[in-house]
């Protein structure tokens, strides 16, 4: 099979979600499947993280716009490249394409009420596209990939599609993320110490940044060891907003804002956090949930949905909407060393079951039953 995937981000320095999915799967790809050859389509960028190799073959496609790149230059490069099916791996896809297209459809976030607070234009000017482009691409599909059995309900009630072209492929979690010795040699360029709580987030209202600064106020005002909380990917000014509208000054010395954290000082990160609060309103899969998990830091996390289908029946859910809720597990794994060394082993445990070498196994079955049908 010669067999085609977009990736269009992966090579850009400061990546996020579905750029470290795309490039664990073409990774595992690489190192497994012997047989069939494989051509990823990329924008230019600095970080060239995957290369060119006997069967796998890296081009390169420029373009002014995301938009332009994807309907038109994207589909022109895979023609040439004679693919036989092409792998959109980003939620959208060409709208004209000759080639049997596969789409990977995270979620469907972008068809459901939009919160008016949101003010980023970078991702109102994504909602936009999707809602413009989904729709339009999804009938055109020979299958539509999503990451957990919540997220295929989800698209198959909401948009009507046959079970028979949908697929469900787990998310998996980059081997390095595990247990370490000492963490010291990366952590304490963010904290001066370890046993902080660490918080994953963006300006995204479905990240419930705001809930969770609350809970935190309300953890401080309780605890007796007060722990300091470190807030990767978010900037003063927009908690500045927070704190004040929320009237929750008493966080303000306990904050630490590294800003944009690398994939790979993370696992140093988890290994020295007391904590990890997971409390979005909303996840597809959550990437980050495993990644906590499998350092063994206990996870506080969200009883909505695809969290706890993730985070097994044994993990910390707690309604992302109630700050007390928030607030009172994380005083509980303060105060209650067996129920934190109970939760260790939960998550160390429930991380097995995922890898991204059985996402790429599942996902070359796939290509397979996909060129059979074309044949």
């Amino acid at each position: 099979m010669r067999i085609g995937i977009e990736a269009q981000r992966i090579f850009r320095k400061n990546k996020h979600g579905m750029d470290y999915v795309v490039l664990q799967e073409i990774l595992q790809l690489q190192q497994t499947d012997m047989h069939n050859e494989y051509f990823v389509f990329v924008k230019p960028g600095p970080d060239r993280c995957v290369e060119d190799s006997t069967r796998v073959h890296v081009i390169e496609v420029e373009a002014k716009s995301y938009p332009l790149w994807e309907q038109v230059a994207l589909p022109r490069a895979a023609k040439n490249a004679r693919v036989d099916m092409l792998h959109c791996t980003s939620n959208t896809a060409p709208l004209r394409c000759s080639i049997p297209l596969i789409l990977t459809l995270h979620d469907i976030i972008f068809l459901e009420p939009r919160d008016k607070q949101n003010r980023s234009l970078y991702q109102n000017a994504g909602w936009l596209y999707r809602r413009l482009v989904v729709p339009r691409i999804l009938p055109k599909c020979e299958r539509i990939i999503t990451v957990s059995d919540f997220e295929m309900k989800n698209i198959i009630s909401k948009l009507h599609i046959p079970e028979q072209r949908m697929a469900m492929i787990y998310n998996g979690y980059n081997e390095w993320f595990h247990p370490l010795e000492d963490a010291n040699k990366v952590y304490r360029k963010y904290m001066a110490e370890d046993g902080f709580i660490f918080f994953l987030g963006n300006t995204d209202p479905k990240k419930n940044t705001e809930r969770t600064l609350i809970a935190y106020s309300r953890y401080l005002s309780r605890s007796e060891v007060k722990r300091p909380l470190l807030m990767a990917d978010l900037d003063r000014q927009y908690l500045d907003g927070i704190i004040s509208r929320n009237h929750i000054e008493n966080v303000r010395e306990f904050l630490f804002m590294p800003g944009y954290i690398p994939n790979a000082d993370l696992p140093f990160i988890y290994n020295a956090a007391f904590a990890f609060l997971y409390t979005s309103l909303r996840e597809s899969f959550g990437i980050p949930l495993l990644e906590s998990m499998a350092c063994g830091t206990p996870v506080i996390t969200s009883n909505t949905s695809s969290m706890p289908e993730i985070g097994g029946p044994d993990a910390i859910l707690v309604n992302p909407e109630e700050p007390n809720e928030i607030a009172d597990m994380l005083l509980r794994l303060e105060t209650d060393s067996d129920f934190y060394q109970r939760q260790k082993k939960v998550g160390l445990e429930r991380a097995r079951l995922f890898s991204w070498r059985h996402t790429a196994e599942q996902l070359l079955e796939l290509y397979k039953e996909v060129y059979i049908e074309q044949k």
